[in-house]
């Protein structure tokens, strides 16, 4: 047997072994088993080191002042458009070319490729490659966009703790754990509908009815039509 046969046999076989491990993590999967899984990939833990950086930090510095809680309110009323800008903007983003420049982002490659396996779990998470740099962009957010370093802080540990939150919530939908309480049931249809219904409409990943209540996209899916492109962005 030649080495590329030999080469192709173990990718398959570990291909073959990765769905099955995929199989048992999912039949009567708990929320506890699904939390092991979700530890085991890199957003969690860049994410989580940013946090855990920012609250020592936040600490050390000190100077609270009522500000420090009308930032936090702010952004998580807002975060449901931010999240729905996002998702259409850039997730949805339809790949163009300027010339011989290709304008195409990671993020939009990689959501091209979760919607065409939605239950793939590491497609579930942000890149890591894209989540460094946003990393970077946020901390550089935090320490020359605001008036006081404390100020800074607080919005990061926001922005860290919705970004854990969105991450969390997103893997959750795209497992096989079943809903239990009503408010997660309605966030779980609700992105659900946008992957297996029409990729048109239900952008909000974290909250259901609320941006896309706004912007016209939650329709009633008993009345909305099934596309056929849901599983393939922007084919024809």
């Amino acid at each position: 047997m030649t080495k590329s046969k030999t080469s192709d046999r173990e990718s398959a076989d570990a291909r073959a072994r990765v769905r099955k491990d995929e199989r048992a993590l999912r039949r009567g999967l708990t929320l506890g088993r699904a939390f092991e899984e979700f530890l085991r990939h890199p957003s969690p833990w860049m994410i989580g080191t940013t946090l855990v950086g920012a609250l020592i930090a936040r600490i050390v510095v000190g100077d609270w002042q009522p500000t420090d809680l009308l930032v936090p309110a702010v952004m998580l009323a807002f975060f449901p458009v931010f999240e729905w800008i996002v998702h259409v903007t850039v997730l949805h983003w339809r790949p163009r070319r300027l010339g011989p420049i290709a304008l195409d982002s990671e993020l939009a490659r990689k959501h091209r490729e979760h919607h065409v396996d939605p239950r793939d779990i590491p497609l579930i998470f942000i890149p890591t490659k894209t989540l460094a740099v946003l990393v970077v962009v946020l901390i550089a957010l935090a320490t020359f966009a605001f008036p006081r370093a404390s100020l800074g802080l607080t919005f990061l540990i926001t922005i860290t703790l919705l970004g854990l939150g969105y991450e969390w919530t997103h893997y959750l939908i795209h497992t096989d754990y079943k809903p239990k309480g009503s408010l997660y049931r309605a966030v779980w249809r609700n992105h659900r509908h946008h992957h297996y219904k029409n990729e048109h409409y239900w952008f909000t990943v974290t909250s259901s009815g609320t941006a896309d209540r706004l912007f016209g996209t939650y329709p009633d899916p008993a009345t909305t039509e099934t596309s056929p492109t849901a599983r393939s962005l922007h084919s024809a």
